[in-house]
């Protein structure tokens, strides 16, 4: 499978905003005299008392809240000391309605500290900004109910796209809170089944061509830890060590199988407990780009030198698996075209006629040796 080349953005003028990562701030109290003190309900703050308060026009004051260039600075200081003192906070879906667009999109993804989900934010960025458009940056982590949670803050906020990914493809109520946005959806690394566009990795080969290398300098028993089935790259992942196993006519033991997690936790656990038992692994596949922390942790725990008494195999290349000792075989890809490429199809049906019909690309992995890979020791 070759990776698929990036699509072309419109032409869009530079994004006059920072990247800004999404939350819910807290409302300024509004001071309150006591003639104010009644049972109607307060009256919302609008642009004109902003306007009023700061001796402005209503454009002049519209200007500064859209960062606009071609205003003074004695003005915009009044204008922003009138919105501190108000507590006004900007109307996106107002706005929105008035212009069509907000030019916000929202990203959805697990964890912004894994260094290749860093770099694959940091390049979808590089072409919203360059079109225009605002990143809403969040983190779902391992929890459904924070994707939930989430997905609701995006529809509030009336966003323009959303690009992510999803704890569970086959999740009901994941689904229809993705359906209730009314946007356009760009899963990376998720092969859902719908209207959504989806950018894939191709696991299963990666995985298949790691365990055969593996079969083949003499290992047997090679545990394969990977997140749960309900998501592609587990799945895929998967069948590769599975047709592997059948390639070479060598029975699979479904004992050194285990679809928990992607998280390093879950691959300190899960290691911890195969290596310590009499018929432990000669071999371990990391089968998510966060696992490879925990597996060395568990091994170096336990004493095992590697390569002479376990071989290990990680998923995502980083400084870790270069710089580890000795260096750590991967099965990697390119997150950061990734990254570009999701953006570019968001931009798509912003700026375009994208067609109805789910857009599915494909992007291929490449399996490095590096020195952490050695025949099996003889435990017989």
């Amino acid at each position: 499978m070759k990776k698929a080349d990036s699509l072309k953005p419109g032409n869009a003028s530079k994004a006059r905003e920072a990247t800004r990562i999404i939350a819910s701030f807290p409302r300024p109290a509004q001071k309150r005299s006591s003639t104010a003190l009644s049972n109607a309900p307060p009256k919302s703050i609008t642009i004109r008392d902003v306007a009023r308060i700061a001796g402005v026009s209503v454009g002049t004051a519209s200007r500064v809240i859209n960062d606009a260039a071609n205003v003074e600075k004695s003005n915009k200081d009044r204008v922003l000391k009138a919105i501190e003192e108000l507590g006004y906070v900007p109307n996106r879906a107002a706005q929105g309605v008035r212009g069509k667009r907000t030019r916000e999109v929202g990203i959805i993804i697990r964890d912004i500290t894994i260094p290749v989900l860093a770099g694959f934010v940091k390049a979808a960025q590089t072409v919203f900004e360059e079109a225009g458009a605002v990143l809403l940056i969040s983190s779902a982590g391992t929890r459904r109910e924070r994707e939930l949670e989430l997905l609701e803050q995006f529809r509030k906020r009336t966003v323009d796209g959303l690009v992510m990914t999803t704890y569970d493809e086959n999740d009901a109520e994941l689904a229809a809170a993705r359906h209730r946005l009314k946007l356009p959806v760009v899963f990376f690394d998720r092969d859902i089944d719908g209207p959504e566009d989806c950018v894939v990795v191709d696991h299963f080969e990666g995985t298949r061509q790691a365990t055969s290398y593996l079969l083949g300098l003499g290992h047997r028993r090679i545990l394969h830890i990977t997140g749960r089935m309900t998501t592609h790259p587990a799945r895929a992942r998967h069948e590769g060590y599975v047709r592997a196993f059948a390639d070479a006519g060598v029975p699979v033991d479904p004992n050194y199988i285990h679809c928990s997690g992607f998280d390093a936790t879950t691959a300190f656990r899960e290691t911890s407990a195969r290596i310590g038992q009499s018929d432990r692994p000669t071999a371990i596949i990391a089968g998510g780009i966060d696992m490879l922390p925990g597996v060395l942790k568990a091994v170096r725990a336990r004493r095992l030198r590697i390569p002479e008494d376990i071989s290990i195999v990680a998923n995502g290349d980083s400084d870790l698996a270069v710089l580890a000792t000795p260096s750590v075989s991967v099965i990697r890809w390119d997150y950061e075209e990734m990254g570009r490429t999701c953006a570019h199809m968001i931009l798509e049906h912003l700026d375009g006629e994208p067609s109805r019909k789910q857009r599915k690309i494909g992007f291929s992995t490449e399996f490095v040796v590096r020195d952490s890979c050695a025949p099996p020791p003889d435990l017989s």
